[in-house]
């Protein structure tokens, strides 16, 4: 029987990397999550470091290229819904191994890990705006926020302004507003003042922990 790939889950936020931790424990005898970091390096030995990029700045690049310099990181692949040509190719630039899509299905998200382990470069068909995968989970979910909406509030809440949003996500300014003004009506505010408070109320305030043998993983 082969040995399951081991994988650390990297992004800002507890929830989000818990929800992708789910989803992969289905598949325990193929990938087993060996740690998950919100704000901290990768310190165990891994073959394979998914990095959600869930309210991440994903035009800078500073954050893959320190996980691909990681000796503990042999692989490192992107988790996103962004597919802009220049941020792929900005991603294999820095030695990054996959770019995954997050309405990939449990079963082919864990497919697409184990060609990345066998030494294959994957890239997911882009699929547009639908819905994420079961089992995902991000801030203001349970308030009725879309997973980008959340990312957006959680930019915004970490200081950006719209077009530090929309030059960080690839977004057009309008896009962004629009998405803001969505936000503002599900979470009953009417100012960006406002908005922040409540982020922050509700965690969409960056985690700065590890949660090392996910499980009773490695």
């Amino acid at each position: 029987m082969a040995t399951p790939l081991t994988v650390a889950l990297v992004d800002d936020y507890d929830l989000v990397v818990m929800g992708v931790a789910k989803i992969l424990d289905q598949y325990r005898d193929r990938v087993v999550v060996a740690e998950l970091d919100t704000n901290e390096p990768v310190r165990d030995v891994v073959d394979i470091v998914l990095y959600d990029s869930f309210a991440q700045p994903e035009s800078d690049q500073q954050e893959l290229a320190v996980l691909v310099r990681n000796p503990c990181a042999r692989r490192v692949v992107v988790f996103t819904w962004n597919f802009h040509p220049d941020l792929i190719a900005a991603a294999r630039e820095q030695g990054v191994r996959g770019y995954l899509s997050k309405s990939l299905p449990a079963r082919e998200l864990v497919a697409a890990l184990e060609a990345v382990h066998a030494g294959e470069f994957v890239l997911s068909e882009p699929r547009g705006r639908v819905r994420p995968a079961n089992g995902l989970d991000w801030p203001g979910r349970t308030e009725g926020l879309s997973d980008r909406e959340a990312e957006i509030l959680a930019l915004i809440t970490q200081g950006m302004s719209n077009a530090d949003v929309a030059m960080l996500t690839f977004l057009s300014p309008n896009t962004v507003k629009s998405y803001i003004r969505s936000v503002y009506r599900k979470i009953g505010v009417e100012s960006r003042t406002q908005a922040v408070l409540w982020g922050v109320d509700h965690g969409f305030t960056p985690d700065h922990r590890r949660i090392e043998h996910w499980r009773g993983g490695p």
